[in-house]
C-alpha cells in the first residue's frame, strides 16, 4: 500500500507489541516514523526499521505528561515540518473486580488510556488542519465494545476513546483530517502470553476463527485507515477480532 509513502507519523507505545508492529509497518509503506515510548524503549524498533532501509527516530515519552507530549510534537514539526499521522497507540491495563479496584488504578488507567489521547490529538490538530490533511487512528479494544469483568478501568478507558473518536471526526472532517479507531480482540502479545496455555485455549475457542490474532494483522489495519485509501472513511471502529465481539 503507497497511500503513506512520504507521510510523517507519530506512533506512541512503540516499543513492542501492537505498537512495535504498527511502527514497522507505516515504515515499510514508506512513512517517516516518530516512535515515541517510555525513555528510550523505542531504540530498538527504530533500529531494526533503518536497519531495513526505512527512515524512523526514537522519541521518550510518557504519555501521561501532557507537557512532555507538546513538547514531543513541536520538535517532530520543528524536524520534519509536518505530523500527518497519528496513532494513539500507548495503554495500560490494571485489572481488578470493581469492589476492590483502586481509586489510583483507575486513574492511572484513564489517564493513559484516554486523557493521553486526547493530549495528543489536541497537540497534532493544528498543523494537521493548517495543511488541511491527517489521519487520526486510535487503538481502543474488544473489551471496550463488550466490556469484561474485571476491567471496568480498562473497559471504560477504550469506549471512551470511541466516543472521543466519533466527536473529534465531526469537528475535522471539513478540513480532511480523519478520525478513526481500531479494536483488537486478542492478540498474541506479551501481555496474552503471560496467560496460561489452558487460558489461551479457553479463549481461542470462544474466537470464531479459533485462534488469538497477530499484532502484524492489528497493523494492517491502522496502515489501511492512515493511508491516502481510506480517505472517505472517518468515525469508524475497526474491529480486528476474529469475530470474537461482532
Amino acid at each position: 500500500m503507497g497511500g503513506v509513502a512520504g507521510r510523517v507519523a507519530l506512533v506512541t507505545g512503540a516499543s513492542r507489541g501492537i505498537g512495535r508492529a504498527i511502527a514497522r509497518s507505516l515504515a515499510s509503506s514508506g512513512a517517516t516514523v516518530v516512535a515515541a515510548a517510555r525513555e528510550d524503549h523505542a531504540r530498538a524498533v527504530v533500529d531494526e526499521i533503518r536497519g531495513a532501509g526505512g527512515a524512523a527516530e526514537a522519541v521518550p515519552l510518557d504519555v501521561t505528561d501532557a507537557a512532555g507530549i507538546v513538547a514531543a510534537v513541536a520538535g517532530a514539526l520543528g524536524r520534519h515540518g509536518r505530523i500527518d499521522i497519528l496513532v494513539n497507540n500507548a495503554g495500560v491495563a490494571r485489572d481488578q473486580l470493581m469492589l476492590r479496584m483502586r481509586r489510583e488504578d483507575w486513574d492511572a488507567v484513564l489517564a493513559t488510556n484516554l486523557t493521553a489521547a486526547f493530549t495528543t490529538v489536541q497537540a497534532v490538530l493544528k498543523p494537521m488542519l493548517k495543511q488541511r490533511h491527517g489521519r487520526i487512528v486510535n487503538i481502543t479494544s474488544v473489551v471496550g465494545q463488550a466490556g469484561n469483568a474485571g476491567q471496568a478501568n480498562y473497559a471504560a478507558s477504550k469506549a471512551g476513546l470511541v466516543g472521543f473518536t466519533k466527536a473529534v471526526a465531526l469537528e475535522v472532517a471539513s478540513r480532511n483530517v480523519t478520525v478513526n479507531a481500531v479494536a483488537p480482540g486478542l492478540i498474541d502479545t506479551d501481555m496474552t502470553r503471560a496467560m496460561t496455555a489452558d487460558a489461551q485455549a479457553g479463549w481461542a475457542e470462544r474466537i470464531p476463527l479459533k485462534r488469538l490474532g497477530t499484532p502484524e494483522e492489528v497493523a494492517a489495519a491502522v496502515l489501511f485507515l492512515a493511508s491516502d485509501e481510506a480517505s472517505y472513511i472517518t468515525g469508524q471502529v475497526l474491529a480486528v477480532n476474529g469475530g470474537m465481539y461482532m
